[in-house]
């Protein structure tokens, strides 16, 4: 029996990767010789920071009918909580830990954590969603040098994550692996695999797609954006891409379905007025005034292009058993990224046989196929985002590609490939 350790977010927090982590742990779990655990943290980030992590909307338990258990240890504003999740992990015993590493800021206690784990020769593996963070600080990039060092192997999304590796550690000697190689002699292996189709989103076959359009005021075709609003997600290109397409087209919708990156809290709270002064005066100081995201406000060019009536925004967090709706309701789903990592949205788009229009960087060209699953559009260029939905009403993706696309990135498929390195 071998016990695995899925270190990141329990199913108690909302986001991708939490999301992620709990799919992970499933999976795993499904194998008859694995027993699995989450360690996850009760706080992710300082205390000052201002959004509310938890999922208080969900109904469902994302654990079901599993034998998976969850502990809730770490801390990150209580050093003494750090210990004892390292103590925790030790007294396990396990075969491996797969530490989920997808902010660099968290750097501060998992590098503690890791550090001690290695030390006490337990097998740890980072599963890279970036190496280079998106803002790329220099804050970022130092965190993210002293953590993810301590590492006996390593999991990347995208060759670029690869790269970016062994840029940042040219001393080490990384080696590249696929799913079914046996693992290097010499060397880091560094296994090369997909995002997988999240298994929890589903169709649901009853759902009253005309109804629901009905209802929000959607015309005959919706693009969809979904998820956090945050700047290099390139919602204000998509809104900027859509106007050209409104001068155009009189059948065309565009849906906004995500929650405001830092509008999650009581503003009417002192507690909430004090974190955003702090963290104001943090981001001053540790970031570029191009990378503070705090005045990003792409939905006032809504009223600014007069389109109101032609776009549904619904700016807050949608439940689980809410998310199918939305992507039923949609002909494709909108991922005009300024920077790409493999992305959770794109894998719930494959999920709904839905096709992509996306921009053609970092990551994006390694999975969507131009003209096959879905079309790319140059970076930064509304013209050319515009073109690539018009293109897609006008000589449409069958949805039969994009299932195509992504009937080998299975969670079963992607817990097997870890478990065989």
């Amino acid at each position: 029996m071998k016990r695995i350790v899925a270190f990141g977010p329990g199913p108690q927090f909302k986001g991708g990767i939490a999301n992620y982590n709990t799919s992970l742990a499933r999976a795993l779990d499904r194998h008859e010789d694995v027993e699995v655990h989450i360690v996850s943290w009760t706080q992710q980030y300082p205390a000052i920071v201002p959004r509310d992590f938890i999922d208080r909307k969900s109904r469902g338990d994302k654990l079901a009918g599993t034998a998976i258990r969850v502990h809730y240890l770490l801390n990150y504003n209580r050093p003494g909580s750090w210990k004892k999740t390292v103590r925790f992990i030790r007294d396990l015993d396990p075969d491996r830990v797969i530490i989920q590493w997808a902010i660099a800021i968290q750097g501060i206690p998992l590098r503690y954590v890791a550090r001690n784990l290695l030390k006490m020769g337990i097998n740890l593996c980072f599963d890279l969603h970036f190496v280079v963070q998106k803002e790329n600080s220099r804050l970022d990039r130092w965190l993210t040098r002293r953590c993810i060092r301590y590492s006996n192997s390593y999991i990347a999304h995208s060759l670029k994550t690869f790269e970016e590796l062994k840029a940042f550690f040219p001393g080490k000697d990384f080696r590249l692996i696929f799913p079914g190689d046996p693992p290097p002699e010499e060397g880091i292996p560094v296994l090369k695999l997909f995002h997988p189709v999240y298994d929890m989103f589903r169709k649901d076959e009853s759902f009253d797609v005309a109804a629901f359009k009905s209802a929000l005021g959607l015309k005959e075709h919706v693009f969809l954006f979904f998820g956090f609003i945050r700047k290099y997600k390139g919602l204000h290109n998509a809104i900027e891409a859509f106007r050209l397409v409104v001068g155009k087209r009189e059948d065309v919708s565009l849906l906004i379905v995500g929650e405001l990156f830092w509008n999650t809290l009581d503003e009417q709270k002192f507690s909430t007025r004090l974190k955003r002064a702090l963290f104001g005066v943090a981001k001053k100081l540790l970031l570029r005034a191009r990378d503070d995201e705090r005045n990003y406000r792409p939905l006032d060019l809504i009223p600014e292009y007069g389109l109101e009536d032609r776009v549904v925004a619904i700016t807050e967090f949608v439940p689980d058993e809410e998310v199918h709706q939305y992507f039923q309701a949609s002909d494709a789903i909108l991922l005009f990224y300024l920077k790409a990592t493999p992305s959770g949205v794109e894998s719930m788009a494959y999920n709904f046989g839905l096709p992509i229009l996306a921009t053609g960087v970092d990551h994006f060209p390694e999975t969507i196929i131009h003209g096959y699953n879905g079309y790319l559009a140059r970076p930064d260029d509304p013209d050319s985002m515009a073109e690539i939905m018009i293109r897609s009403i006008e000589d449409p993706i069958p949805h039969e590609h994009v299932y195509a696309t992504s009937a080998d990135m299975s969670w079963d498929r992607y817990a097997s490939a870890i478990l065989q390195v």
